[in-house]
Formats: C-alpha cells, structure tokens, sequence
C-alpha cells in the first residue's frame, strides 16, 4: 500500500492512491488503477521525520516552563559532556535537571543560583566541540 495524496487536474480535485515500483507508478483513484510510465523519475523522495529538532544541535540551554534556579552545577570554562547535568531547576514544585544538549565548553552563563527565570530564556551557552568532520 502506498501514500494517499491529492491531485488536481484540469481543475477537478481527486484524492489518489499512489505506488512506485520502479519506473511505473500505479495510481488508484475511484477503485480503478491506472500505470504511469516516468522514465528517468529515479526513487520516490522518503518523508522526512520531524523531530523536533535541527540537525545541528544549537548549545543555548533554556527551560521549556518558568521556574527557579536550584544550583548551576558548571562555570565558565568547563568542559561538559553532552547529556551532563548543568543546572537544576525548580518549577511545579519539582526539581528538574536540565542535561546539556552539546557537547562543548560553557562559555556564557545567564543566570544564578536562587534566581527566577521566565520559560525559553537563554540561561547558558555551550560553545559545541569541533567534531573530525567538521575539522
């Protein structure tokens, strides 16, 4: 079974079942299947998956719901491991450790321990290490 897209042609709209097998497409529309030949068409292009994320990792952490700094657990200069515990807030009256997202060297912090903090705040920034193929 293939996708089910929409099409329109010469202004009608129809929603088609669609199947590639190499270069011949079969297209199901209204229980009848038709074979279209696209020489040359190579592979049908795969859906990307959202995962909510870039590709490239940004190393700005900050708190997805506002709440308080319980302890900065890294100063500036330090080395950290990406998933390594860097600070721990509260909010909801629970206590939540927020991981860094990069690996890399912290080089910028924007807050302290005791502080409130609103929701998507920069609270400090990994500067990520250089991998061998970015090199």
């Amino acid at each position: 079974m293939g996708e089910t897209r929409k099409v329109i042609v010469n202004g009608e709209e129809f929603e088609v079942e669609l199947e590639q097998d190499g270069e011949i497409w079969k297209a199901t529309v209204g229980g009848e299947t038709f074979e279209i030949n696209v020489p040359d068409a190579g592979p049908a292009p795969k859906k990307k998956r959202s995962s909510g994320g870039k590709s490239k990792k940004s190393g700005k952490v900050s708190a997805n719901i506002p709440g308080k700094v319980v302890t900065v657990e890294v100063s500036i200069g330090d080395e950290v491991e990406e998933g390594h515990v860097v600070m721990i807030l509260e909010a909801m009256k629970m206590q939540n450790e927020i991981q860094a997202p990069v690996s890399g060297t912290v080089t910028e912090i924007h807050c302290e321990e005791g502080q409130s903090i609103e929701a998507n705040v920069p609270l400090l920034v990994i500067t990520p290490a250089e991998t061998e193929e970015e090199s």
